[in-house]
């Protein structure tokens, strides 16, 4: 391969790598600009498998853009070979998502009504959510047994609360801690008939959201095809010499890079297309002081 051949090649992997690393950056677990504790070790088992597996992911793409740039002598090739590897596992997982948030939606309504009836039948606030954990629905029980360890530790309620709404992470979330946090402050016996009312507020809003889910569905499945359908015509071009060699010059090696990053650009809008808008929360506060002394306000929720 000629100095010029070799300097595009080189120049088409580093646009490659910065895809790379733009896919890196949005499959990564923790986000640098919104830490997120995990206390559990309930929680923390699931996302240390979840990142072994990335890992390992990572690891087998390198190998592979390696192993491809040094047998073809192409280091665009070894670069989208990677990317392949890194980016089709994640997407075919992105395009078959869609329900989560819809069970945890779900979860969250028959916890708040198991709540609620605990409380109706004079249990205590604090006792009724610790005792809850043992029977929290599996989508939210990592938050609830948070939520109950918190209070067990001898966490002031109401930050307990508050912490367990950053921990939803929901807008859904934010209504029923609002609820508890009046009635954490308050101590009204209303509380029960206010939890009663999100119940029901939350059943409609899961018929709702399953709506949207049927509807979204033929998108992602249009979606996942279209991925399988470029890889595999990936694949036979591979498998054809003539007619990938055009790109071994220096100038096809260029092209390959902007290929690549078109096809890559246009399959991460198509996620991003099939992902549901997310609802503004009126609880979230990334400056919140998180100490033992502080004290935060309760938010007005009638009791009576």
């Amino acid at each position: 391969m000629s100095a010029h051949a070799l300097l595009a090649g080189v120049c088409g992997a580093l646009v490659v790598g910065g895809l790379v690393l733009a896919v890196h950056a949005i499959t990564s677990n923790e986000p640098p600009d919104r830490p997120r504790r995990r206390t559990l070790r309930l929680r923390r088992q699931p996302e240390r498998q979840i990142s072994r597996r990335w890992r390992v992911t990572w690891v087998i793409g390198g190998a592979a853009a390696v192993a491809v740039w040094l047998a073809s002598e192409w280091p665009v090739g070894g670069a989208l070979v990677g990317l392949a590897v890194i980016g089709v596992p994640w997407l075919f997982a992105q395009f078959s998502t869609g329900n989560a948030g819809v069970e945890r939606l779900e979860a969250l309504q028959d916890w708040v009504r198991r709540t609620s009836d605990v409380l109706a039948a004079g249990g205590g606030l604090e006792q009724t959510l610790i005792r809850s954990a043992r029977t929290a629905p599996g989508p939210i029980q990592a938050e609830v047994s948070t939520l109950a360890a918190r209070l067990q530790a001898r966490w002031p309620t109401q930050r307990a609360l508050l912490a367990f709404a950053d921990d939803l992470d929901d807008a859904a979330g934010d209504l029923v801690v609002a609820a508890l946090l009046s009635g954490a402050e308050l101590r009204g016996p209303g509380l029960a008939r206010v939890l009663t009312e999100l119940a029901h507020s939350l059943t409609d809003e899961v018929t709702m959201r399953r709506k949207v889910e049927a509807d979204r569905a033929k998108p992602r499945a249009n979606a996942r095809w279209l991925l399988m359908i470029t890889v595999a015509a990936s694949g036979l071009a591979a498998l054809n010499g003539d007619y990938l060699s055009p790109y071994g010059t220096a100038l096809g090696q260029l092209v390959l890079a902007a290929i690549g990053a078109a096809m890559a650009a246009c399959l991460l809008w198509m996620r991003r297309l099939t992902l549901p808008a997310p609802s503004p929360r009126f609880l979230a506060d990334r400056d919140r002081d998180r100490s033992h002394d502080a004290q935060p306000q309760p938010v007005a929720v009638s009791l009576r």
